[in-house]
């Protein structure tokens, strides 16, 4: 696609776009994931591990980044792919925004530009789960806050008391 946005402005704060990842963003995934606090430790390595295989493999890896970047330093990132053997569904695997950066729309800004990459590749449906722990109220709210819809709830599928919650949004054909 070749009419991506690059820059972008929120309120004082000047941001940039880049959607091929480096070495370095192994680094950088850990540091942003680590900053929110929700994520255990094997979580975050998980993360890390979508970038080394992008890093591997590029496009067959079937993980897809769009990177944040403010004066040459992520600051927030998606990662997102295509579900196998779907003809059209989607999932956003990771959303994140260094904590420093969170409460200012630059989380649904990305989610917004991750689903208009997601439809000019010819996605229809998205997909992203979360945990249903209490402490994870604000990311489903947020979720919700895009128009996401709940889809499912699994009970106890983390651990005992830890449902695995799915939401799903229906792009509109263009």
């Amino acid at each position: 696609m070749n009419a991506r946005p690059v820059s972008r402005v929120l309120g004082t704060e000047q941001f940039s776009l880049r959607y091929e990842v480096v070495d370095s963003d192994e680094a950088a995934v850990r540091s942003i994931v680590e900053s929110t606090g929700f994520f255990h430790d094997y979580e975050v390595d998980i993360a890390v591990e979508l970038v080394q295989e992008r890093l591997r493999r590029g496009d067959a890896s079937g993980y897809y980044f769009a990177i944040v970047e403010q004066g040459g330093s992520p600051v927030a990132y998606s990662c997102y792919g295509p579900i196998a053997c779907t003809a059209d569904s989607y999932d956003v695997f990771w959303i994140a925004v260094r904590k420093s950066h969170q409460r200012h729309g630059l989380g649904r800004w990305l989610m917004e530009l991750t689903e208009k990459l997601i439809s000019a590749a010819g996605g229809r449906r998205i997909y992203v789960e979360t945990s249903g722990r209490p402490d994870y109220l604000p990311t489903r709210n947020f979720y919700e806050r895009c128009c996401y819809h709940k889809a499912a709830e699994l009970p106890d599928f983390y651990a005992e008391g830890d449902a695995k919650v799915i939401y799903v949004k229906v792009l509109a054909r263009e």
